[in-house]
């Protein structure tokens, strides 16, 4: 396995961060945010990283809404160059998220360093803050014919739980996973 770690993101590797969104990719899997995120760093880069790395606040919905920030972490993927994102996020007591959050983990590899592994251990490397966070289980959502993310969460223990209709992909599924972490 390569030398990759996960990082706070923080101001030394922000570079890398921008290069890969101005390459079109983005953070998040449902929506594209590279723009919004491009502009916002470009405008205050110090609060930018704040809004990653610091509890409260709010987030906009791809609908528009704007809703309270989980708590929970985001953690950037470094091999000495910018990788990607895992993030972790939870409603404390408790392993129920509200309707808009799709699954307690995400990730999202930039396209130049997929199939190296990186998805599977920074999901293995984050679980356990899910535990700490007092987390019994985890859930995570792929699409029904993302077969590599599928692959990564079985990996690292997740079981298929349940598939429904893709409300965004008509004629397709989301997958719903379970990650048991403590009995």
């Amino acid at each position: 396995m390569s030398g990759l770690s996960l990082v706070v993101p923080a101001a030394p590797y922000l570079d890398g961060y921008v290069a890969a969104l101005r390459q079109g990719w983005s953070p998040n899997t449902l929506r594209d945010v590279s723009g919004e995120y491009l502009a916002a760093i470009a405008a205050d880069p110090d609060a930018f990283l704040r809004g990653l790395t610091q509890p409260g606040g709010t987030i906009s919905l791809g609908d528009g809404r704007v809703v309270p920030r989980l708590p929970g972490l985001v953690r950037w993927l470094w091999d000495g160059d910018f990788c990607g994102t895992v993030s972790l996020r939870y409603v404390p007591g408790t392993e129920e998220l509200p309707s808009y959050v799709e699954g307690h983990i995400g990730y999202a590899v930039v396209p130049w360093k997929r199939r190296l592994g990186y998805a599977t251990q920074a999901l293995r490397e984050i679980l356990p803050h899910a535990a700490d966070a007092g987390l019994r289980h985890v859930d995570l959502t792929c699409d029904d014919d993302n077969r590599p993310s599928q692959k990564v969460i079985e990996a690292n223990g997740g079981t298929l739980v349940s598939r429904a209709p893709d409300d965004l992909r008509p004629g397709k599924e989301k997958l719903l996973f379970r990650i048991i972490l403590a009995p």
